[in-house]
Order: C-alpha cells, then structure tokens, then sequence
C-alpha cells in the first residue's frame, strides 16, 4: 500500500528540477525501434516477485532474439529516492514504475512517452485483454485523467476488500454474510458487537470485532454514504458535508462508542494487524497483495466481502491502487521499450505464474476465472474482480497533482479516532487549510 506513497513522492521532484534538459514525447513517435539492444529497467520487489519477474525476463530476450534488459531492482524505500537522483540527472531508465497519482507531473513535464502508436505495432502480448478500467487510469489528454493517450500500462492491480474471520463466525454461532450483498453500518456494528467477547474472564475483552487503520479504512465508509473529499468539480474540499462527517464519527464510534476495536493500550501492546493474524478480530481489510501471506500464516479460514454501506440500497465502493509500466520520453529505442513494458503487463504465462502463487490478480480478462475458481481461499475471489470492474475508485488526490490538501486532512486525526473532538468540528476546522493547498495544487494545473 506504500507504492502511492513512494512513487508519489518521487513523482513530486519533477517540479523542482527544473534545470534538467526536457525531451519532447512527441518526438519519440518518430523513431523507429531496434530489433536488437539494451533496454533498461527499474521496479521495486519483494524476493518472492523478483524471481517471478526475473523469469519473466528471461522469456522475454528468449521470445525477442537480440534484445537484452538491464534490470535495477530495489527495496520499495529505496525507489522513491533512486528514481528522484535519476531525475536529476535526466537518467531515467528506458522502463519504470509510475502511479495513476503521477501521470500529471510526468506528461507535463515531458518525462514519459504517449505509448498508443507503439502499443498496437508491439508483439508478445495482447493490449485489448487488459482491464479497461486499468488503463484508463494512465490515459491523460493534458486536463483530465482517464481520457487521452495512454502512458502506462498496469504492472498490477490493489483492489482492498473486507475479509471476515469465518472460522470465529462459526464458533460464535454468527450467521456467515452475503459474499454480493453489502453489510448497513447497523449490520455491521450488531456483527462486531457478538464478535467482541472476553473469553477468559478477566474482564478484558480477547477477540474484537474489527480494528481498522484510518489511512486504508475510512474511505469505504465516506463512499458508503455518498460522499467524498472533493465535490464533483474536484475544486472544492468537501469534508463539511454532513455525509462526510457522519461517516467520520461513525468510523470513530467503533472504537468510542461501540467499543468493538481494541483500546488505545491494547492496540499498542499488539497492533491490529496481528490481531487479525493470531483470530482476535472479526473483520479486517484484505489487499490482493496480502493472500499469499494469509494462505500461509492464518490459523483460521477466512473470505471476502463488499464494504458495508449506511443504507440498504446505497452502494458500496473501496479503493484500487496499483502501479504502471511507464517508458522514458528520451529512450533510444522507444518501440522496443514499449514491448518490454507490455510484456511485463500483458504476457499471459507472466501473468499465469501470479495467478498460481496468488503474488496479484492477473491483468488479463481472460484470466479472470483461472484467478476466481482458486481451490485456496478465500473462496470470494470474485469480490476482488468486482472492485476492479465495478466498486474501486481511484485515490481521491489522482486528479489534484499533488497529495499535500489530502495529508492536511490526516494530521491530527487522532483527535477525532480518541474522542477528544468530534468529526463536525475537526472536519470544519482542517477544510480552510485543506482547500488553501488545493488551491495551490490546482494553480499548478492551470499553469502548465
């Protein structure tokens, strides 16, 4: 869940380098690509996906004779600084990783190449089998994102969906829930209240309900209740509606009211993410990228759920994340660069190897059934499908250029998640800042 982060921050330097020598993407539709060379790549992996990507590599110069690939592979900490040095030295590698958040600094600033003419005289891999969804988030036309020409392709997808701890359902004689049909807040609340007991009797509590972290957490329930941290013009901060701040008091409320998360202390003695790993907690968020560690570290079963809503009826949302394969405006060799990057993307025996050891859900369509019909859990797979085609929305600073308004926001949060302030008075407190650096943020749009 860290790549926003990273790839955003190294995203950021773009605008202070301005003494760097700048390529003109245009131009790069203009050369012809080489049937033989080297082609330099940089990503971040864990070992475990290197030795995939590795692999990958390797039947990629197997399958294109003549062409080699320089692979840089880092730490995820490490890539934001590596890639920022490389920026100022106007050396950025042929291919890399760009986020959705990023597309804006890197189009504008002429650092990366419009990839539409060089993605249907590719070879290796088939573009129309991507998620439409997935390459709209790096298409641009120089305004709005997701229109435009297309300027990555996705390396993976980050749909985040709620799991259920099925096993402690089942011992708590809970009824299990609808893998379509969305929990209301009331549901929800009833079903972590019998999931939140003292089991020993030392009159604290052993197993919870849930316990979310704000940062991934809060915005299914903003969403679950119609709003949203911008307006529909995406200019105006929009935290002060009572829809939002209903949602923040009823995220709070878990922990303040209902009391069905761990307490401050007992969340410090042992976070909530071990909790969901040892059993103690009903609900828990689940990343595509967490089933490998769950399918070998949970001593319970467990499955996938929607986010809960406020209201039956209303729709349930989350987000998905992920990152692309991006090129360089100034590669010497922008058509095989292009191949590579769609390779990586698109290869169906690449992508096949994620779908059996469960690193990512596959990028192709067609691969969609071999990814939802997995004998290990969880068994809902297709929650994960459905957020990549219907429920995810995009990170609500995607279109802003920068992240800065959206951090203000989680500042002092924790005023509000211990209950010395209320939502209705931190939300109407942070907006003014909030939109003082939108405005700023959106200035830079404007002047481009």
């Amino acid at each position: 869940m860290k790549k926003l982060v990273v790839l955003g921050v190294a995203a950021a330097a773009i605008l202070a380098l301005s003494g760097c020598s700048k390529s003109d993407a245009s131009k790069g539709a203009k050369t012809s690509g080489s049937s033989s060379g080297t082609i330099s790549l940089m990503n971040f992996a864990q070992p475990a996906e290197k030795e995939i990507l590795d692999k990958v590599i390797k039947r990629y110069e197997e399958t294109h004779p003549g062409m080699k690939v320089d692979v840089m592979t880092v730490t995820q900490d490490e890539y934001g600084p590596k890639l920022q040095a490389l920026l100022a030295a106007n050396k950025l590698p042929d291919v890399f990783y760009m986020g959705p958040e990023s597309v804006r600094q890197y189009v504008d600033n002429k650092k990366v190449l419009a990839l539409d003419d060089y993605v249907y005289n590719a070879t290796g891999a088939d573009v129309t089998d991507l998620y439409e969804a997935a390459l709209n988030d790096y298409r641009y036309d120089g305004k709005v994102l997701g229109q435009g020409k297309l300027y990555a392709l996705p390396k993976d997808f980050g749909p985040a969906a709620l799991a259920y701890n099925k096993t402690l359902f089942e011992k708590y004689g809970i009824p299990l829930p609808s893998p379509t049909e969305p929990y209301t807040w009331e549901e929800f609340i009833d079903v972590c209240k019998q999931c939140t007991k003292d089991t020993d009797g030392n009159g604290e509590n052993d197993t919870f309900g849930t316990g979310l972290n704000v940062n991934w957490s809060l915005h299914q329930f903003i969403w679950g209740n119609g709003a949203d941290y911008l307006d529909k013009t995406g200019t105006k901060v929009a935290v002060t509606d009572p829809k939002f701040v209903e949602a923040l008091q009823f995220f709070a409320d878990q922990t303040n009211v209902y009391q069905v998360t761990p307490s401050a202390s007992q969340a410090a003695s042992l976070d909530t993410y071990q909790r969901w790993l040892k059993g103690e907690l009903g609900f828990f968020l689940a990343g595509s990228w967490d089933i490998a560690t769950f399918n070998t570290t949970l001593p319970f079963e467990y499955d996938l759920i929607p986010w809960p809503v406020h209201n039956k009826g209303d729709k349930t949302y989350t987000y998905r994340g992920g990152v692309g394969w991006t090129v360089a405006a100034n590669t010497k060799n922008p058509q095989a660069a292009v191949d590579l990057a769609l390779f990586l993307s698109a290869d169906k025996e690449a992508n096949q190897m994620y779908v059996d050891l469960d690193l990512q859900l596959p990028n192709l369509k067609s691969l969609a059934s071999a990814y939802t019909s997995k004998d290990s859990m969880p068994k809902n797979r297709q929650e994960f499908i459905h957020i990549i085609s219907e429920s995810g929305k995009p990170w609500p600073y995607n279109q802003t250029y920068n992240r800065v308004w959206y951090d203000d926001f989680f500042l002092s949060i924790s005023k509000v998640l211990d209950g010395s302030m209320s939502a209705k008075e931190y939300c109407e407190k942070v907006a003014p800042k909030m939109q003082k650096d939108l405005d700023k943020a959106l200035t830079k749009v404007n002047k481009k």
